[in-house]
């Protein structure tokens, strides 16, 4: 097994963006080796197959266990950590705030008067009393 390194705290992370180039991963994370569970009997109980990989920059934590290989195990799990860390590092665009156009205001001014004209014509009725 590996050994343990204690997590840094939540003010420790670096911001992102996080670099997402495969050498560089492979410096920042902390890969545990473990015995997978469930189905797979004798062989999956002897083989420590499935992986823990811990990205100490983002505390992200991905686990793969799907094949009986490590190798393949690992390969699967640095995909996954790729996936997850350009989730993070994505900035959305600022909005850029604009101005309704000319026909937009005259449909929002139409569709306000029918309403009102609408709601008008449901007052009470003037007859006979």
């Amino acid at each position: 097994m590996s050994e343990n390194r204690a997590m840094p705290s939540r003010a420790a992370l670096l911001p992102p963006p996080y670099s997402l180039d495969r050498r560089v991963l492979e410096r920042e994370v902390v890969v545990e080796v473990f015995r997978a569970s469930g189905p797979g009997g004798q062989h999956v109980n002897k083989t420590e197959s499935a992986l823990r990989i811990t990205h100490l920059p983002s505390g992200v934590v991905v686990t793969c266990q799907e094949s009986p290989s490590q190798y393949r195990n690992r390969e699967t799990a640095f995909k996954r950590l790729l996936q997850r860390l350009e989730r993070l590092n994505h900035v959305p665009k600022k909005r850029v705030a604009t101005r309704p156009t000319l026909s937009s205001r005259k449909r929002r001014i139409e569709t306000k008067k029918q309403r009102g004209a609408t709601k008008q014509a449901r007052g009470k009725v003037h007859g006979d009393e």
